[in-house]
């Protein structure tokens, strides 16, 4: 079943909690000028070559609608399973786009002028901010009518704003849930950091019942000061039911860096569009990922690294393991703009096929319009080596243990650059439970 161009009949999702949030005009405009987008813009086919080799037809959003609001029991039960990092300079746990707890940043980062909250009270309360930055970038990536969807129906989120020169030490956490089936959230992170700030935050999305279905439509902006530094994780791990599309866009000025790393573990399909802009000589950028598919999963990415300013650099390194039936898709493009000369910009994709029927496909692309650059790209895909398999095997651990140190091994690569032990020790258990299930 194909996308239905009329949700308002198919399903009353724009009725529910945000209809009653006291949002402001301006806003309430935004949501409606975006709906009438979203009706306008056609939904995707096959032959868009921005959906190539996606199987378009799990974007069905008839099925699912926006939550009630939830009891007391299930927010004791979201706040149970909330479990990630020991150490957290603030966090955030929402479930089904409601605020369920905040543990807010200590007094002396406020003092010093960082500001995190809810998206509702951030637009009122620092309206000018907001305003400037709240999905300022237009989706470039093929999924406008997403962006369109989510920007109509968001309703809560977080906002985080580092001041000039402030460094948060512990990361800033926040989780999104599903609770009950079909349920829809739209998620949503805007970080701003001012000049030669530094923060680094993780998402994690998560489902409280692994063979529920839903649809997730999430938005995350980072806004990247002059010489400021940011890192963000995702650590995706919706149930096997779920339909996700996830849209990051990242703004690096001048002598700055932002480096982004998303694990794909769940859903049916996901798919992940990730626009980096560099817009300051002497901006970095790393986009990071890892995806471990099984079953019938299907995991989609669509990048850009868009060098706009001239002395930039830009690195990405995706790596996939598939067992089973699983598919990916990877669809990335390097652009060097007029004048970017001195680019410097690397895309690698590697696939790690375990089972004959899994399926990579992959569409490394450059498109350079400077001099004096320096661009590669390229994309492999291959089984697990039978001399190194017959080694472990040889000293004596069965064949599928190894078979998952051998996958370890060829994905601790990426998680290695994030240079982070315990983010990294966390990714590394939600992968050895992904193998584990």
């Amino acid at each position: 079943m194909s996308l239905v161009t009329d949700l308002q009949q198919a399903a009353p999702i724009l009725s529910g909690p945000s209809e009653l949030r006291e949002f402001p005009d301006w806003f309430r405009d935004q949501q409606r000028a975006a709906w009438q987008q979203f009706e306008a813009l056609p939904p995707p086919t096959r032959k868009d070559q921005a959906w190539r080799f996606s199987n378009v037809a799990l974007l069905d959003l008839a099925p699912f609608k926006i939550s009630a609001p939830l009891s007391e029991d299930d927010r004791k039960n979201v706040l149970k399973y909330s479990r990630g990092l020991d150490k957290y300079a603030a966090r955030m746990v929402f479930a089904n786009d409601q605020l369920i707890e905040r543990d807010v940043v200590s007094e002396d980062l406020k003092r010093r002028g960082v500001i995190f909250q809810p998206l509702e009270r951030a637009m009122i309360e620092h309206a000018d901010l907001f305003r400037k930055y709240f999905m300022s970038t237009e989706a470039r990536l093929g999924s406008a009518k997403f962006a369109a969807l989510h920007k109509a129906l968001v309703s809560s989120g977080t906002f985080l704003f580092v001041p000039r020169g402030l460094e948060i030490k512990e990361p800033i956490e926040i989780f999104h849930w599903l609770r009950h089936d079909n349920m829809s959230i739209f998620p949503h992170l805007l970080l701003v950091t001012d000049e030669l700030a530094k923060v680094t935050v993780i998402e994690h999305f998560r489902s409280c019942d692994q063979r529920a279905a839903g649809f997730a439509c999430g938005v995350n902006d980072l806004i990247t000061g002059p010489g400021a530094k940011v890192t963000y994780v995702c650590a995706q791990n919706w149930a096997e039911n779920v339909t996700a599309l996830q849209m990051n866009s990242t703004t690096v000025d001048h002598d700055a860096s932002a480096m982004s790393l998303n694990l794909h573990l769940g859903a049916k399909y996901s798919r992940f569009d990730s626009l980096s802009r560099l817009i300051g000589e002497g901006g970095r950028s790393d986009l990071l990922a890892v995806a471990v598919a099984k079953h019938q999963q299907e995991f989609d990415a669509r990048t850009l690294q868009d060098h706009i300013s001239p002395h930039t650099a830009s690195d990405l390194l995706y790596k996939n393991a598939l067992d089973d039936r699983a598919r990916t898709t990877f669809g990335g493009l390097i652009r060097v703009e007029p004048h970017a000369h001195f680019t410097d910009a690397y895309q690698k994709v590697r696939n790690l096929l375990l089972s004959d029927d899994s399926e990579a496909n992959s569409m490394p692309g450059l498109e350079i319009l400077a001099d004096n650059v320096r661009c590669t790209h390229g994309a492999t895909s291959g089984q697990i080596e039978e001399d190194q398999l017959f080694y472990l095997r040889s000293r004596g651990i069965a064949t599928k243990t190894a078979q998952r140190l051998l996958v370890a091994g060829f994905l601790d690569e990426v998680i290695q650059r994030l240079n982070h032990p315990a983010i990294g020790d966390h990714l590394h258990g939600l992968i050895e439970d992904k193998f584990a299930a």
